[in-house]
């Protein structure tokens, strides 16, 4: 987590309650042990103590003070990508010298930058060579510069475009997401986790990311999106197969385990997962989300469809209260009801934040928040511009779609996603 930047405040009072859930201690084995041992060096020397007095008085420099919970909020987004004609657009915002996709997150920025550690799924390599966009990802390395500028602290790069420039493009991708002073996580270079830790507030965050493979049953090797990859790349990159799917929960579940014990407070996963353009998860999603609760994970974040999926909150075997979203869809795309068979669907994503209030050093998590900003993208002018647009109070007067004429198509986004999602999580109300 960098500090340097620093974060803007924004208020997210207005028109939203919070959710507040209850949720029980983590029960990583090193945590626990350590508790334990705690609570028996304290029983006895109360029991020291007492004997001392013989009055039950404490003694003078003992304050009776315990340590204080430390809230902490983490938003996620889902799919970031970069089709040609998203690239074309930067091009054009830059004035022909460049790119420039800042523009893309005026409006959102607010909400990333106001969070204490903010994620986004990557779906793009940086290979440094021609851009390019489907089926081959190539983004410009400007669109690394425009989410550290938008506020996002941590670059998910474990997705089914991952591979789409070799093993150099892949490596490069987390060196010019590094460069721009993103956390990583979901690939890495040689001899390193395949977790990563994040500091905030003094609350050390595990990140544990996968994707799917679409290796066969019969199939000798790794293939992301179709396509083999090298042994060399198959060390370095976080992917399951549904094929062998408990096994692969127990490498996933032994990341979390890795995780706490390299001191992380609590740990969020984010699974690259399900069928694109289906708006329920299937049975898959719904299997590892409450095996990788029961395994450790504290919060579940997630997407691939390009839709967004239904939110939950899983009860896991030792009673946590574990969010989990099952698709936040795109948060930037070219994938619209004017490019995809009139799927209007492709043009909604969101923010989802988890504020959690945490112990520090024992992983209890004593309250929780839930909440989903939704999102919808909008495309207007000539050459196209786009914009992220926040379903929020400020719909009806935001500038974009008051020049757009696209206020109609962003409410009935808010519809949809309101019936999908839920109001309760919408205005911080569930129950």
């Amino acid at each position: 987590m960098r500090s340097s930047r620093g974060k803007e405040t924004v208020s997210r009072t207005e028109g939203r309650g919070r959710i507040v859930r209850r949720a029980g201690k983590k029960r990583g084995r090193a945590v626990l042990s350590a508790v334990l041992a705690a609570l028996l060096l304290l029983t006895f020397a109360a029991c020291t103590d007492s004997s001392k007095e013989g009055n039950g008085s404490t003694d003078e420099g003992f304050t009776g003070k315990t340590e204080e919970p430390v809230e902490v909020s983490i938003l996620c987004v889902g799919d970031v990508m970069a089709h040609s004609t998203n690239i074309r657009a930067a091009q054009n915002a830059a004035g022909g010298s460049g790119y420039d996709f800042t523009d893309n997150y005026e409006y959102v920025k607010p909400y990333i930058s106001g969070a204490d550690l903010a994620l986004c799924n990557v779906e793009t390599t940086f290979a440094g060579t021609e851009p390019s966009g489907y089926p081959l990802f190539c983004a410009p390395d400007e669109l690394a510069y425009a989410l550290m500028d938008a506020g996002f602290d941590v670059g998910i790069t474990s997705n089914n475009h991952m591979m789409d420039t070799g093993f150099d493009g892949m490596q490069r991708t987390l060196k010019v997401l590094r460069n721009q002073g993103l956390i990583t996580v979901g690939s890495r270079y040689a001899g390193e986790d395949r977790w990563s830790i994040a500091e905030v507030n003094g609350v050390k965050i595990g990140l544990v990311a996968y994707t799917y493979e679409t290796t066969g049953a019969d199939s000798d090797g790794v293939t992301i999106n179709g396509n083999y990859v090298s042994k060399e790349s198959e060390e370095l990159i976080n992917s399951f197969n549904l094929n062998e799917l408990d096994e692969d929960i127990d490498r996933i579940a032994s990341d979390i385990e890795g995780a706490e014990e390299a001191g992380a407070d609590i740990v969020v996963c984010y699974m690259h997962w399900g069928n694109e353009y289906q708006r329920t998860p299937d049975e898959n999603q719904i299997y590892m989300a409450q095996a990788l609760a029961d395994r450790g994970a504290d919060i579940i974040f997630a997407s691939h469809p390009h839709v967004l999926q239904k939110a939950d909150i899983l009860k896991s075997e030792d009673g946590r209260d574990v969010p989990v979203f099952y698709s936040m869809g795109n948060f930037i795309s070219n994938q619209r009801y004017e490019t995809l068979n009139q799927n209007r669907y492709t043009e909604q994503g969101m923010m989802a934040q988890v504020t959690v209030e945490v112990l520090p050093g024992t992983g209890e998590i004593v309250e929780e928040t839930v909440q989903v900003i939704p999102t919808w993208v909008d495309r207007y002018g000539s050459p196209y511009r786009y914009a992220i647009i926040p379903l929020d109070s400020d719909l009806q007067t935001n500038p974009v779609l008051a020049a757009s004429g696209h206020l109609g198509r962003a409410q009935q986004a808010l519809q949809d996603v309101t019936e999908l999602i839920g109001a309760e999580y919408l205005s911080g109300t569930a129950a």
